[in-house]
C-alpha cells in the first residue's frame, strides 16, 4: 500500500510541478525513450542475474503490496508455537515430538497457527533443529553454529534481489544518457529543419535523461531499500526462533525458554511478560 502511494506522491509532485510552470504534458510521452531505457534496464538485469533472483525480485516487488507480516500478531503466535512445541517435548520427550516435527502439516500443533505454518523457512528451521536434537546430545556452540549457518545463507539467498535492483537502479541514468546521445543524433540528422522541429526532437531527447533519473532515485532505488527492509524483518523473526531453540537446548524450561525469545523481539512488536503469560497459559491450556 506505501508503495504506491509513495510512487503517486513522486510522480504527482514532479509532473504537478511541471504542469504548474505551464510545462506540456503531451511532451513527456516519448514511447521510443521508454522502449531505450526500459529494455536497457531489463536485458542487463537478465545478464547479470539469475532466473531464480529475477523470480524473486519480481515477488518481492509485489510483496510490498501487502502489510508487513512479520508484525505484533506474528510474534505473538509465534510464541505461542514455541511454548506449545516447547511443553510438548518437556511432557512426552523428543521422541513424543518426534511425528510432530517429521510431517507439521499433519500436526495438531502447527495446524492450529496457520500463520506461522504460512512461514515456511520458519517452520523449516523449527524443526529441522529440533530433529537435530533428536538425533543426540548437541552441543550449544555447535548448535549456534548450525542455524547460524543457515540463517546466513537464507539472508545472503534473500539480499540477492535488493542488490540486482539497486545495481540496475544505478545504471538508469547512463542508460537515459544513452536515449538522450541517440536522439540528438537524430536531432543533428534534422538541424537544417525549421527551429520548431530541431526544438521538439532536443526535448524529446531531453525525457530520456529525465526518466532516467527519475527511474533511479525515484523508484528502484526506495523500492529496493523497502525490500531490505522486509528482509531485516524476516531475519529478526528468524533470529527470535533461534533463541528461542538454543535457550530450550541447553535445558531451560519452556517459558524460560519463550521469555527468552521475547526480550529479542522489537519493542514495538513485543509483548509484555504478562500477556505473554496470559497466552501460553490459557491457549495451551
Amino acid at each position: 500500500m506505501f508503495l504506491i502511494i509513495g510512487i503517486i506522491v513522486v510522480f504527482g509532485s514532479i509532473i504537478g510541478g511541471y504542469l504548474n510552470e505551464h510545462g506540456n504534458f503531451a511532451v513527456l510521452i516519448q514511447p521510443n525513450e521508454f522502449l531505450i531505457i526500459g529494455g536497457a534496464a531489463l536485458g542487463s538485469m537478465v545478464i547479470g542475474n539469475s532466473p531464480a533472483t529475477i523470480k524473486r525480485c519480481g515477488q518481492m516487488t509485489l510483496g510490498l503490496l501487502k502489510p508487513n507480516p512479520f508484525n505484533s500478531t506474528a510474534y505473538e503466535d509465534l510464541l505461542q508455537v514455541l511454548y506449545k512445541v516447547f511443553q510438548k517435548a518437556r511432557k512426552d520427550g523428543l521422541v513424543g515430538l518426534e511425528s510432530h516435527i517429521v510431517d507439521p502439516e499433519k500436526s495438531d500443533i502447527f495446524k492450529a497457527h496457520p500463520m506461522f505454518m504460512h512461514h515456511t523457512q520458519a517452520v523449516a528451521l523449527l524443526c529441522d533443529t529440533l530433529k537435530v536434537l533428536l538425533t543426540g546430545a548437541v552441543e550449544n556452540h555447535h548448535l549456534d553454529e548450525i542455524i547460524s549457518s543457515d540463517l546466513e545463507q537464507q539472508h545472503h539467498e534473500a539480499m540477492s534481489a535488493p542488490s540486482a535492483i539497486t545495481k540496475v537502479g544505478d545504471a538508469m541514468p547512463g542508460f537515459g544518457i544513452v536515449a538522450a546521445v541517440l536522439g540528438v543524433i537524430i536531432t543533428m540528422s534534422s538541424i537544417g529543419g525549421a527551429a520548431s522541429e530541431v526544438g521538439e526532437k532536443v526535448g524529446a531527447a531531453l525525457v530520456g535523461t529525465f526518466l532516467g533519473i527519475l527511474m533511479s532515485y525515484g523508484v528502484m532505488g526506495p523500492i529496493a531499500q523497502a525490500i531490505e527492509g522486509r528482509i531485516a524483518s524476516e531475519h529478526a523473526y528468524m533470529l527470535v526462533i533461534k533463541t528461542a531453540l538454543l535457550a530450550y537446548a541447553r535445558g531451560d524450561s519452556p517459558m524460560s525458554a519463550v521469555e527468552f525469545a521475547r526480550r529479542g523481539i522489537e519493542p514495538e512488536d513485543r509483548p509484555s511478560f504478562a500477556a505473554l503469560e496470559s497466552m501460553v497459559r490459557n491457549r495451551a491450556a
